[in-house]
C-alpha cells in the first residue's frame, strides 16, 4: 500500500524545483540583464523575507522577554506571599528554642499536626510517643504558654487535646495569687468558640481586663506557673457564690506548630523559673505551691 505523501512536503518541494529553475535561468541571462534582474530580485523579494526573518526574531526576543519577566514578577510575587509565614515559622522555632533552653530538661519537643476531621478540631497529632518518654496526662506548652495535654500515647506518637475541647480543665490562678478557679472551653460559636472561661473565682476577688492567668499546680497534671490566658471581661451568670471571667487564650490554634511535652518528672519539679512572673506573691500564692507540693502551709 502506498504510503501518503503530506501536502507540506509536496509544497517544499515545489518550491526548491521552481528556485533551481529560476537560479538557472539567470545564470543563463546575458550579463546587460543579468544584474537588473539580480536588483529585482534583491530589492522586491529577498529585501522583504529578510525584514520578515528581523521583525519574527524580534517577537520571538519580545515574548521570550515577556515571558521572562512574568517569571520573575510570579517569583518575587510568591516569595513576598511566603516571606511572612516563613517569618512567622522561623519566630516560633526561635520562641521554642528558647524555651526549651528555659525548661532545660524533662521535655520532649514535637511537631502538632491538626486533625481537619469534623469534631476532632480541637486535637491534635503529636510525633513524639511512649518510646520518646511520652505519658498521658503530660502537658502541652508553647513559648507563649499552655497548648493542652496528651490523651492518649503511642509508640511513635501522640494525640492531644487543645485548651478549646470540651473535656479541657485545669487549675488556676491570678498571676498575683489573689484568684483562684477553674479554667475550661468557652463553648461559645464562631471565633469565641475557642475562648475560655475562669469559673469559680471567689467574688472578693474582682479581675480587670488584662490580668494574667497561669496554672495554680493544684492536682497535680500541670505544674504552677504556666501561662494559660488573660481576662477579657466578667461574665453574667446565674451562680450568686463566684464569678466567671472569660479569658483569651495564651496559645492560639493557629500558634500551635512546635511543642514541648512536660514530662512527669519536670511537672513534679515545676517550671516557675520558665514563664516570668510578677514579684510580688500574696499569701494564697504560697498556700497554693504546699498544696501542689503536698505539704501544710
Amino acid at each position: 500500500m502506498a504510503r501518503a505523501v503530506p501536502s507540506g512536503s509536496r509544497l517544499d518541494a515545489s518550491l526548491l524545483g521552481a528556485s533551481i529553475v529560476v537560479a538557472l535561468a539567470a545564470l543563463a541571462l546575458p550579463a546587460r540583464l543579468r544584474d537588473p534582474v539580480a536588483a529585482f530580485l534583491r530589492r522586491d523579494l529577498v529585501a522583504p523575507l529578510i525584514r520578515l526573518q528581523k521583525n519574527a526574531e524580534l517577537g520571538r526576543a519580545a515574548i521570550a522577554h515577556r515571558e521572562a519577566q512574568v517569571a520573575g514578577r510570579d517569583s518575587v510575587a510568591l516569595q513576598a506571599l511566603l516571606l511572612p509565614g516563613l517569618e512567622a515559622e522561623n519566630e516560633r522555632l526561635r520562641g521554642l528554642l528558647g524555651l526549651g533552653r528555659q525548661v532545660g530538661w524533662g521535655f520532649v519537643p514535637a511537631e502538632a499536626m491538626h486533625s481537619r476531621t469534623l469534631g476532632e478540631e480541637f486535637t491534635m497529632t503529636l510525633t513524639a510517643g511512649s518510646r520518646a518518654g511520652v505519658t498521658p496526662f503530660s502537658p502541652v506548652v508553647a513559648p507563649s504558654g499552655l497548648v493542652g495535654m496528651v490523651e492518649t500515647v503511642d509508640p511513635t506518637m501522640s494525640l492531644a487535646i487543645l485548651s478549646a475541647h470540651p473535656d479541657f480543665r485545669v487549675s488556676a490562678m491570678s498571676a498575683d495569687g489573689g484568684a483562684f478557679g477553674i479554667v475550661k472551653p468557652h463553648l461559645g460559636t464562631g471565633v469565641s468558640r475557642y475562648l475560655l472561661e475562669l469559673t469559680g473565682v471567689q467574688l472578693g476577688a474582682a479581675l480587670t481586663p488584662g490580668t494574667a492567668i497561669v496554672s495554680s499546680g493544684v492536682g497535680g497534671v500541670y505544674p504552677r506557673g504556666i501561662p494559660v490566658g488573660t481576662v477579657i471581661e466578667e461574665l453574667k451568670t446565674s451562680e450568686s457564690w463566684a464569678r466567671t471571667y472569660l479569658l483569651r487564650p495564651a496559645v492560639g490554634p493557629a500558634d500551635v506548630g512546635s511543642v514541648l511535652i512536660l514530662e512527669p518528672k519536670r511537672v513534679m519539679a515545676g517550671v516557675r523559673s520558665v514563664w516570668p512572673q510578677p514579684a510580688t506573691q500574696r499569701k494564697d500564692s504560697v498556700a497554693a505551691d504546699s498544696v501542689a507540693a503536698g505539704k501544710t502551709p
